[in-house]
């Protein structure tokens, strides 16, 4: 080997060429600045029979602009999302006090998995989950979790804890033949047919309990159908509640639901299952869980302070649940990946723990601590501890409440505004959050009534079908019209979360997550819907 050669190629790629970085950096940030003065950016076409033909890897080593020059098309054909006319999806602008976090965190390159590969940075995790747990459980006195990454991974751990707390020894000798289900809302995520599928439990053991018109678990239909599963001897692992449905921001009732779980369980004999909430969505909503309505030191508009109320309700309610997932880069703006699993008493990752012999890689793992000993994850980033405690502390508990209740303002705007068209129907309108769901039918037709006959079973299939079709043609209408400049990008669902009589209903779809969307673009909405004619 070439000795001078090779010393070239460390100095150049393991030592700290500070001017050469952050001249870099500084390219990227100019990159970013100027996609942010342009409009929303439409999706690229993308070539992914060249990218596989292609595969590049050069020959010869190079330098640090041969790094920045390989990657630099994907960077800029890649949206950031820093539009405020970005409103299709649960997704926002990530925050620069995040970014600050992500950049430490890459730097410095920790695996959480024990202390030996992390150090303080697992300090780190332990104190942003604990800030979090207080948040989400309201002040608790031991609560634990880990970062992972992401939300459905998050809801794979309180549906395996379920699985070890009503089979003990499952993780060692499997379900043994017994019918073990789980329960949702027929408007939770997706991700729980995919936890459900890969626990082996299979998805169709999944029971999807109908909602009411708030997209919220209807909690009789829950009691009726836990009786039958108990009287059918299932084994009844975990209750998913949902706080904050995807498309909706529907909240379920989790100490109702907690009620019925517990008495069901007593009265037939069997061990309660894990109630795990997924509020990957909705968790923000706990920054308003102590706000002051009475003295409303932040001016909050009357309409968002009577939101609140009711929203501290039902945060209130979290202090039921056995464990909860959170996205923080979904409302808390941050950087891919943020999610947490947090269970509301230590103790409970007792069901997930194995011991040193089973981790030889981890041979010096502390069991009072190292996540090693009961994580799914062999390499677990830092860069959800780093960008979560960034952005709590840099903006703060008042900055967070104001940036919760302008999401909530903007959609109350819209849905003050949908509402006084005949031609439109919110569909959300019982849901405190920060999505609009709505319909958009042709002048003249009365969409409140049309809503009423579907709910009341009083429309054909063909007559559903016509509907459902004109309320995407007007979608797709609007979105070969729309000015990139003022008009902003707004999503569409296939099936909102309400299904009378089994029937998925599509809507159109605003998520108001970005903090620079104005009062005027929420018209500007509304206005275009006017001009579909």
């Amino acid at each position: 080997m070439d000795r001078e050669k090779y010393q070239q190629l460390v100095e150049t790629f393991f030592q700290w060429d500070q001017s050469s970085i952050i001249a870099i950096v500084q390219e990227l940030l100019s990159a970013a600045a100027a996609e942010d003065s342009q409009p929303a950016m439409p999706v690229m076409s993308q070539n992914y029979e060249t990218a596989q033909a292609n595969p590049e890897i050069h020959l010869l080593p190079g330098n640090l602009k041969d790094a920045r020059d390989a990657i630099f098309p994907y960077f800029w054909g890649t949206d950031s999302w820093n539009s405020p006319l970005h409103l299709e999806n649960v997704r926002g602008p990530a925050n620069h006090a995040s970014l600050i976090g992500a950049i430490a965190c890459l730097l410095k390159n920790p695996n959480l998995c024990t202390d030996r590969y992390s150090q303080r940075s697992n300090e780190l995790e332990v104190k942003v989950i604990t800030a979090l747990a207080n948040l989400i459980f309201y002040h608790i006195e031991d609560p634990w979790g880990i970062f992972t990454i992401g939300g459905t991974v998050s809801n794979f751990y309180g549906a395996k804890i379920g699985i070890e707390r009503v089979l003990p020894g499952a993780m060692q000798k499997g379900l043994c033949g017994r019918r073990v289900v789980g329960i949702c809302s027929d408007a939770s995520h997706y991700s729980n047919r995919t936890v459900a599928g890969w626990l082996g439990i299979g998805t169709e053991q999944l029971i999807e309990i109908p909602t009411d018109e708030s997209l919220s678990m209807r909690l009789d239909v829950l009691e009726q159908r836990l009786d039958e599963l108990y009287s059918q001897d299932a084994v009844v692992a975990y209750v998913v509640a949902t706080f904050g449905t995807t498309d909706g921001f529907g909240i379920d009732d989790v100490k109702g639901i907690r009620s019925i779980i517990e008495s069901l369980a007593r009265r037939h004999g069997k061990i309660v299952p894990q109630l795990h909430v997924d509020a990957a969505v909705g968790w923000a909503l706990t920054f308003l869980t102590e706000y002051e309505i009475s003295d409303n030191p932040l001016s909050f508009e009357p309409a968002v302070l009577n939101t609140v109320s009711s929203i501290q309700n039902a945060c209130l309610g979290l202090k039921a649940a056995d464990s909860v997932t959170i996205d923080f880069h979904k409302m808390g703006r941050g950087h891919y990946p943020s999610s947490a699993f947090i269970v509301n008493r230590r103790e409970d990752l007792r069901y997930l723990s194995r011991s040193v012999f089973d981790t030889p890689y981890f041979s010096d793992a502390d069991p009072r601590r190292d996540p090693a000993l009961f994580s799914l994850e062999c390499s677990r980033p830092g860069l959800g501890p780093y960008s979560v405690m960034a952005s709590l502390n840099a903006i703060g508990l008042n900055g967070w409440r104001m940036l919760v209740a302008r999401s909530l303002e903007l959609a109350m705007r819209l849905k003050s505004a949908l509402g006084k068209l005949e031609y439109c129907r919110v569909l959300n309108d019982k849901t405190s959050g920060a999505s609009v769901n709505w319909w958009v039918l042709a002048k003249g037709r009365n969409a409140d009534q049309v809503f009423e006959q579907l709910v009341a079973g009083e429309l054909s299939a063909e007559q559903r079908a016509r509907y459902f079709a004109e309320i995407r043609r007007l979608f797709d209408k609007r979105d070969k019209m729309k000015d990139p400049t003022k008009d902003a990008r707004l999503g569409f669902t296939t099936s909102y979360g309400y299904h009378p009589h089994g029937i998925s209903i599509p809507a159109w779809k605003a998520v108001f997550f970005n903090p620079m969307t104005s009062d005027e673009m929420v018209d500007q909405i509304v206005s275009s819907i006017e001009d579909l004619g």
